[in-house]
């Protein structure tokens, strides 16, 4: 019985880290935004010409 303990303890703590690992190489759905919702090249220039502007 102890044996059997022990071999189901080891394969749920390899069954955990296998998991673990797997979802942290895969990018999960909430990792990076949409190509739809980033922000356009323009508006990120004109920002910082605003902010070289306040600078001034």
């Amino acid at each position: 019985m102890e044996k059997w303990l022990v071999v189901l303890g080891i394969w749920a703590m390899c069954a955990t880290c296998a998991v673990l690992f797997i979802r942290g190489a895969t990018s999960g759905p909430g990792r990076r935004e949409p190509v739809k919702e980033r922000t356009p090249a323009a508006s990120r220039a004109s920002a910082g010409d605003a902010r070289t502007a306040l600078n001034d």
